[in-house]
Order: structure tokens, then sequence, then C-alpha cells
């Protein structure tokens, strides 16, 4: 790759797009895609020998995946025998619904195409009446998420998220391990009013971990990634989980397990003080941890950058004081947090004040209109989240989830299984199922309310078992290229080899893993959860 392609070195650029949260947008890099527009530009151009213009991609469902995830609704529907305690309707929504699963899994089409095809048979074989279907979409907790995204967007747009990221690297950034950790720190800071861990990847610090990288001499599919970004791009996407797991309002997945877990009558008090509470201590362990277990088992060549701070202090200066927009940031989302934490006590709920800021926001120009309709994976996570949510709850009325924690539960009893041991084994089956998924929130949405069920049936205390699922969902965002919308991100900056994402993705959640096992049991046991 030339380097007048590449950005220059100050210029910490924006990389972040409207359908950021996408993960099928993430492959391509900014440079990529200006490579791709070339041909754009060149056709404008007088040529006397026109080449032929490639045939258009096929559009529709790729024919095997469609096949084989309908195939497997099929099967469970006419040749799968319904056992006795579920009834006709329950065992189709479940066909339905595991056909939706697999289409997710396997993508025939779009997550929310396929959700819609999904919704759309529940309705017309009669499985479900239309309001019932429809019934999600009025859901305060999808709201919730889809503002989120907007929220994410106003850090984007006003730089709020880039000016403090920048501070961080001034104030710890004359070495390579320094330089991590105050990557790692600020995006812990801004998390709990960022709730989009992929926005957080892409809008905010890999623009600035490609311009530090390249400012010393380390480029993207080059020989020459391994001097700093390699590393850098590495810790940074191995860390956001424990960032996202610390907050309950820094990933929209956290919202989703407890907004599940209510449905099963786990009733968290206080829910964003109770999380905090839960997630601290291990969290901010596995956030220490995290930048020097990678510097020893995958130490960058340059160890020393005490050109960092010196660059920050430009781009600082660059930016200039704050700006109106970023002040009206700072104090919306310091009322919105501030609601989150004590709403409960004033009587207002998380959506409520979501919608309160969001409000400000719009009335103060903060964000447009456009700026939300251009969200398209806001809205695309509404369709799809809704749907998802709609099914599993569905069922739970319908008894399908409490027969299957049941026949979870009696298989862990004749092994004489311990709450402890069957806590454990449901925790690591729930974490290595999900090498099959590649999205985070649709993981939770096909697999939570199952999981929560049978952990309580085993006998694991209810808001323990609530809480260690949310929080396993975040710590597995990072062990594949394709496990959530920041893999895709960070992998598709071109620091990251494949055969070392999935390597150092294994050992770096085996670390998570203990230190959450032993550290959070401690800490959960002194917190009364158990």
């Amino acid at each position: 790759m030339e380097l007048h392609h590449l950005p220059a070195p100050l210029s910490f650029q924006n990389t972040y797009s409207p359908s950021l949260s996408s993960p099928h947008h993430h492959r391509l890099s900014p440079t990529l895609r200006r490579h791709l527009r070339l041909p754009l530009l060149a056709s404008q151009a007088p040529n006397s020998n026109p080449e032929p213009e490639p045939e258009p991609e096929p559009t529709g469902a790729k024919l095997l995946p469609l096949v084989i995830s309908i195939a497997i609704g099929l099967a469970v529907r006419f040749l799968a025998p319904r056992p006795v305690e579920v009834s006709p309707q329950a065992w189709q929504l479940l066909s339905i619904f595991l056909s939706t699963i697999a289409g997710l899994v396997l993508g025939p089409l779009p997550v929310g195409a396929w959700a819609f095809l999904g919704l759309t048979a529940a309705v017309a074989t009669r499985t479900l009446p239309f309001t019932a279907a429809f019934s999600a979409f009025t859901n305060e907790v999808i709201w919730l998420i889809v503002i989120s995204f907007f929220f994410a967007r106003g850090f984007v747009k006003t730089g709020l998220g880039d000016r403090i990221a920048t501070y961080f690297v001034k104030w710890l950034g004359s070495s390579t391990l320094g330089l991590s950790y105050g990557l790692t720190l600020s995006e812990a800071c801004i998390a709990p009013a960022m709730p989009s861990t992929t926005a957080r990847a892409g809008g905010v610090f890999l623009p600035i971990i490609k311009s530090l990288s390249l400012s010393a001499e380390s480029k993207p599919n080059h020989p020459s990634s391994r001097k700093l970004g390699s590393y850098l791009v590495m810790t940074q996407f191995q860390a956001s989980g424990n960032s996202s797991a610390l907050f309950l309002t820094a990933a929209a997945q956290n919202l989703l397990c407890l907004k599940l877990a209510e449905e099963l009558g786990v009733i968290i008090a206080n829910p964003w003080v109770s999380w905090f509470k839960a997630a601290s201590l291990p969290a901010l362990v596995s956030l220490l941890a995290t930048p020097y277990l990678l510097y020893k088992i995958f130490p960058p060549e340059t160890k020393d950058t005490p050109d960092a701070p010196a660059l920050a202090e430009k781009k600082l200066k660059l930016m200039g004081p704050v700006t109106k927009n970023e002040s009206v940031m700072i104090g919306t989302m310091i009322l919105a947090v501030s609601l989150w934490v004590f709403g409960d006590a004033i009587g207002v709920s998380s959506v409520v004040a979501a919608m309160l800021g969001l409000s400000i926001l719009l009335v103060l120009g903060v964000l447009d209109w456009d700026d939300c309709l251009n969200e398209k994976s806001a809205w695309d996570t509404l369709a799809w989240f809704a749907v998802l949510v709609g099914m599993a709850g569905q069922l739970t009325n319908l008894g399908i989830v409490s027969w299957m924690s049941n026949c979870v539960a009696k298989l862990l009893q004749s092994f004489s299984l311990s709450w402890p041991v069957a806590f454990c084994v449901l925790e690591a089956s729930y974490f290595l199922i999900h090498y099959l998924f590649a999205s985070q929130t649709g993981h939770v949405g096909a697999l939570y309310s199952a999981f929560l069920a049978m952990h309580i049936a085993a006998g694991v205390p209810s808001v323990l078992s609530a809480l260690a699922l949310a929080f396993n969902t975040n710590l597995f965002g990072a062990i594949t290229h394709y496990s959530s919308g920041q893999a895709a991100v960070y992998f598709g900056a071109g620091y990251m080899e494949l055969p070392d994402v999935f390597r150092l993705g294994f050992i770096t959640a085996l670390a998570n893993t203990l230190i959450w096992g032993v550290v959070g049991t401690i800490w959960w046991k002194f917190l009364g959860l158990y």
C-alpha cells in the first residue's frame, strides 16, 4: 500500500459511518474503500477501449444456507416427536424460532431480512396473532438500544470521544505499554455514555491507533505492522469486552440481557448500580491485566513511543477549545447517566432518560433528524431485536423455555452436580457456543433465556445467573474475527493476522475466565449474590 493513500499522522481520521455497527460493513478499511472508488473516477475520462461491464452479483437469498435453515425448522416441526408437555402451538413456534436462529448463523439473507421472514412465517401459519408477533416493537429496552446508537453518533460527530482519548494518549503515551493503557482506560471512561462497542472502535479508537501507528512507520498489511499497530489494535480489541462489561449502558446486549431476565421473573433492583457493583472489581482487574498480558505474549517491536504525547498535544491544539456542541454532549450525557443511576429513586425509567437526552441533542442542534435516519444499524437492530425478543417471550409464555430447562436440570441432576459445578458447565457451554455466532446480540436473543432458565432450574441463584451470563456475553466478543461488530472493525484495519486473532483470542479468553472466575466469585460472595 503506498504512503500517499494513508491518512496523515496527525489526522486521527474519523472512520465512523452510519452503518458502522453492522458487522457486514467493516471488512473494508477506509483506504481500501478509496481504492475501490478509483475505477469510478477513472471512468469519467475518455477511454477508447472500454472494458465490458461485469455482470452484477446475484441478489436474493443464498441457496444452500436457505435450504438448511428451512430444513431445520421443518425437521423439528414434522419429524421430531413432540413431547406431551408441549402444546402444538408451542412446538410450531419453536420450529420457526430454530429456523430463524439457523438463518442468523448461516446467513441466507441479512439479519434484519431473515428475522422479518421468521416473523412472517409465525403470522402466516397462525402460530402467533399479529399483535403478539409485533408486541416487542414497543419494548422499552429495544428503544433504549436504538437511542444508544444515536448517542454514539453524537460522540463521534462532535469529536468528544476523540478528544477524551487524545488526552489519555498525552498523559500516558510515552511508552507502548503506557499508550495501550491510556487507550484502554479512556474507552472504559467513555463507555457508560457511548453504548456501542462497535462505534467506540470505529469512531474513536481505531482512527487514533492508525494515526499513531503510521507516525511510527507501522503500516497495515505490511511486515512493519508488528512494530506498533498490531499490538495496539489487538490490545484494544481484547480489552473492549471488559469495558463493555463494566457498565450496564456500555453495550446494547447488556440491556437486552436484563430485559430477557425480567421476562423470566428475575428482577434486578436499581439495575445500573447493581450491575456496576457486581462487574467493577473483576472488570477493572481484567482491564489492567490485558495490556500487560499481550505485551508479554504478543510484544510490539517498538517499546517506547516518546513522540506520542507530543503528537497528542499537537492534535489537541489543532482541535482547539471545547466546542459548544461538545459541551452540550458532555452535559447531556452527565444528565442521562445520572438518571440511569438514580432514576429508580425518582421514578424516571432508563428509556425516558435516554429520550430526554436525545431530545436535548436534537433541540440544540448537536444531532439533526437526518443523523438519526441515516443510522441504519439502529433501525436494523430495532427490527431484528424485536423479532427475536418477541419470539423468545412467546416461547416463555407457551412453556417451551421451562420445559427445556427442566430437561437440562434433570440431566445435570443425574450426574449429581452441585449448583456451582452446574454453573461452571453452563457458563462454559454458553461461551464456547459463540464460535458459531457472528453477533453478540444475536447470541443473546437466541440463547440467553434458555441458559438462564437452565441455571435457575439447576439451583443457581437467579440474580447471579442473570448477571454472570450477561458479563459472559461481553467477554466472548473478541474470540474470533467475526464474533462481534468491533471484531470486524479491528480485523478490517489490516494490523491483525487471522491465526493471531484465534490464538490470542483464546488465550485472552482463558485469562479473562480465570480473573472473572476467581476475583468475581470472591467479590460476588462479598456482595451477597450467593
